[in-house]
């Protein structure tokens, strides 16, 4: 091995980026757009959700129950009729569709249960299973209320003394935008250094390559060392200017050591993403093995939902992945302000990690080196 092939080769692999307007396009998109819209637009709460009401009752009751929607939770209601409800639903404007029903407000004084038909979009997930038991809560109060004709002030035996640590405004763009960026870095990686193989393969320049004095490892080590470069100088300049800089979201922790722990976590996935291209034979073939392999990094690695909350087997498995000591790593230093001292088992675990995926996508690439030779 010759530290001047690697490094030569590298060069080649960053130049033959640079000729790829595509790539460079997905790579400010991925760690500029991708971040804010993604901690921007998942939202775990009901935030400006469209509502229209038919009111035919027009009683006090069913006035008081209109105003009960209010921003954030709720935009204004849109007084439609019986024709125009399905119409708005399919085309889109409004998830909810709340039907108050004549006599409404005799019934419930007379001590009937009458119902209110409920219409939900379905297709808009979060808001639609959240939205409903807003709605349901909010009527049922504003029924007992109108009954006992005074707004009653729920009152609790204890006080519940709430401090909110790391996050105090519970901003979901603080969380979601740093969980987007891991996404990025992990996608890009394997990305980029997949694409670089076949790029070699469908181009022909890897005959070229064959009947150089270089080794499968200079060739590897290259396109790993040069794609793992551009991945890290992004994510660097999308951690400042992107999401300290644009979403102001605090960081607590030191920025180097999240590139340090980055570094490790490239180690890795720029390796399956030469695994993978050396499996695939083309840009829609490796399309196809990316996204069956970063659907389970992302959503079992712990930045979509807590790790806690799935099964203990899936928790097991799930060490064996860079991604779920990366998120790890990231939230401890980024979020919390923690130290080596504190992170370096997930140092420690993405060094093996990388070292086990480094050395059989090694195998790997030699043997199909040897076959096209």
């Amino acid at each position: 091995m010759r530290a001047e092939h690697i490094i030569q080769l590298g060069v080649k692999e960053l130049w033959s980026l640079l000729r790829d307007p595509l790539m460079l396009v997905l790579i400010g998109i991925a760690f500029t757009g991708f971040v804010i819209l993604g901690a921007r637009s998942v939202s775990e709460t009901l935030n400006k959700a469209p509502i229209a009401i038919i009111d035919e009752d027009q009683s006090p009751l069913s006035v008081r129950i209109s105003g009960a929607f209010q921003q954030p939770c709720f935009l204004p209601p849109t007084a439609v009729n019986q024709s125009e409800m399905d119409a708005r639903m399919d085309a889109g404007l409004d998830t909810f569709a709340l039907n108050i029903p004549p006599d409404f407000q005799r019934d419930v004084l007379a001590g009937d249960a009458p119902q209110i038909q409920l219409n939900v979009d379905a297709t808009r997930m979060n808001q639609a299973f959240n939205g409903s038991g807003y709605i349901q809560t909010m009527i049922n109060q504003e029924v007992q209320e109108y009954v006992k004709h005074y707004r009653s002030v729920a009152t609790s035996s204890v006080e519940l003394a709430v401090r909110v640590r790391f996050n105090p405004e519970l901003n979901k763009s603080w969380f979601g935008s740093i969980m987007k960026l891991i996404d990025q870095v992990t996608m890009l990686s394997i990305i980029l250094t997949g694409a670089a193989l076949i790029r070699e393969r469908e181009r022909g320049t890897i005959e070229h390559l064959l009947v150089m004095p270089v080794t499968p490892f200079e060739i590897m080590v290259s396109k790993l060392w040069s794609m793992g470069l551009v991945v890290l100088v992004a994510t660097a300049l999308s951690l400042i200017f992107v999401v300290q800089g644009i979403m102001n979201v605090p960081i607590q922790g030191s920025i180097l050591l999240f590139l340090a722990g980055t570094i490790m976590q490239l180690f890795a996935t720029t390796s399956m993403g030469i695994f993978m291209g050396t499996y695939a034979r083309s840009m829609p073939q490796f399309g196809l093995l990316v996204i069956l392999i970063l659907l389970p990094l992302q959503m079992l690695s712990g930045g979509v939902t807590p790790r806690e909350s799935m099964p203990e087997i899936i928790q097991n498995l799930m060490l064996m992945a860079p991604n779920t000591h990366y998120v790890m790593l990231a939230q401890a230093i980024l979020y919390r302000g923690a130290g080596l001292a504190i992170v370096w088992p997930q140092f420690l675990a993405l060094a093996l990690i990388g070292a086990v995926f480094f050395l059989v996508a090694l195998s790997r690439f030699r043997k199909t080196i040897e076959s096209m030779a």
